[in-house]
């Protein structure tokens, strides 16, 4: 345990940090629960901003780890590694067959969607892009711009956004259409055709989405959406790049999300949770077309990192096991139980919406309407009884995420939802 003059010390030091932490310092994790310098315990609901697929200090990829430390950390991606070409293996294994090549030279979920859309735009020497609101797609000045939040580049004026066109997700509890999804006609779908022709550049080499809107309020679009989608890619001659940096990798009880949805993109993103326990990788699988890209023109310095392909590659073959995905289906279906009971106890919740452990629900106020603030003090009072709990939108979002480990069990789910229910109690009670 971390005495108090060695806290202060520490924390004195966030005066030196870009962007300083909270006044708490935590030792250490294991499992889904992390551990503060008193001992206190918390489950982490979003494991460690959902890299951590496998929890805190997983044994397995840390055995596999020091194995390959001991013998090889990093060489260049010129040369062959025998973990990074079993990672590459399981990865032509494990997303869609229609993807056969994999790029292994990027370091994060960024510049893995820089690079998907680089290696598309190479191919079909097209220059537009479609992007949603409220998708987070990267934190690269390109990705930044293809985001759909527009206060992450108020401050960055002379940023271009040139060739990028935006349109409104399937997001059906509050439909851009103002739509009623039992018949909407699928008018998020129909309407790009719009924007294609009036709004982007008339050039549009791809899209880029989420399967499930990640930081944009978990948002999960019907299976319809993707299928119209699918069709309208194909008419239009655009490639859809599915990003799955946070669906990927088990979350949605399937590989990868767009496995649940049906639906086989042209490339598809990787990075977070193929980490296992917080090794840093990503990787982008396409279609043998997007492929002809020189190599030079997107590679980094840790991309193809034989140490972190090590623990890529257990993570995989620990997470394509059929129990591991029916565990995460079995538990993410008792926590949506449970909120569903929640949403018809207190009046403040909204929509509640969720595949596998990719789960959030809405916090509203009286009239229905986002309320961010009620929302901050629900996950304030989460925390202090032990739940770690990350809101949307970096915060200007009024979804609660949960999306723990992809270990947890059905015994941990109950204890996660015992005490989110007596923090909501907590809450009505304030607010009576």
């Amino acid at each position: 345990m971390i005495e108090a003059m060695e806290k202060n010390e520490l924390l004195q030091l966030n005066k030196y940090f870009f962007t300083p932490t909270q006044d708490v310092v935590m030792e250490y994790g294991k499992g889904i629960y992390l551990y503060d310098d008193k001992g206190k315990e918390y489950i982490d609901c979003a494991a460690a901003t959902f890299n951590l697929s496998l929890g805190y200090s997983h044994q397995e990829v840390i055995e596999a780890v020091t194995q390959q430390a001991q013998n090889l950390i990093h060489i260049t991606s010129s040369y062959m590694s025998e973990s990074v070409g079993r990672l590459v293996e399981k990865l032509i294994e494990v997303t869609p067959k229609s993807l056969t090549k994999i790029h292994l030279k990027v370091s994060g979920g960024s510049t893995a969607n820089e690079g998907a859309i680089k290696m598309v735009q190479h191919y079909n020497k097209k220059t537009g892009l479609i992007s949603l609101f409220r998708s987070h797609v990267g934190q690269t000045i390109y990705t930044m711009n293809a985001s759909g939040l527009a206060f992450r580049r108020q401050h960055f004026n002379g940023l271009s956004n040139s060739g990028i066109t935006h349109v409104p997700p399937a997001y059906c509890y509050r439909c851009f259409y103002n739509q009623d999804k039992s018949n909407c006609n699928m008018l998020c779908v129909e309407r790009i055709k719009d924007f294609i022709e009036y709004a982007s550049n008339g050039n549009i080499s791809a899209m880029i989405l989420e399967p499930i809107l990640g930081n944009g309020d978990n948002i999960v679009p019907p299976k319809e959406y993707f299928v119209k989608l699918r069709a309208l890619a194909d008419k239009y001659g655009f490639a859809l790049i599915f990003d799955e940096i946070q669906t990927g990798i088990g979350r949605t009880g399937h590989m990868f999300a767009s496995q649940h949805f049906g639906v086989e993109p042209d490339v598809l993103t990787i990075a977070k949770g193929l980490g296992g326990t917080g090794f840093q990788i990503a990787a982008i699988a396409s279609r043998e077309e997007y492929s002809e890209m020189d190599g030079h023109h997107h590679s980094f310095t840790y991309g193809s990192n034989s140490l972190a392909a090590a623990a890529g590659l257990k993570t995989l073959e620990i997470v394509s096991e059929p129990a591991f995905l029916s565990n995460v289906k079995n538990v993410g279906d008792y926590i949506m139980t449970r909120l569903k009971a929640f949403k018809l106890k207190y009046s403040f919740i909204g929509d509640v919406r969720g595949v596998g452990l990719m789960i959030g629900f809405e916090v509203n106020n009286e009239k229905g309407e986002p309320s961010l603030a009620l929302t901050k003090e629900i996950q304030k009072t989460a925390f202090e009884n032990g739940l770690i709990m990350r809101t949307s939108r970096y915060g200007f979002g009024n979804t609660l995420k949960i999306r723990p480990a992809l270990i947890m069990t059905t015994k941990e789910a109950k204890k996660l939802c015992d005490i989110l229910e007596y923090v909501l109690d907590q809450i009505q009670v304030s607010h009576a």
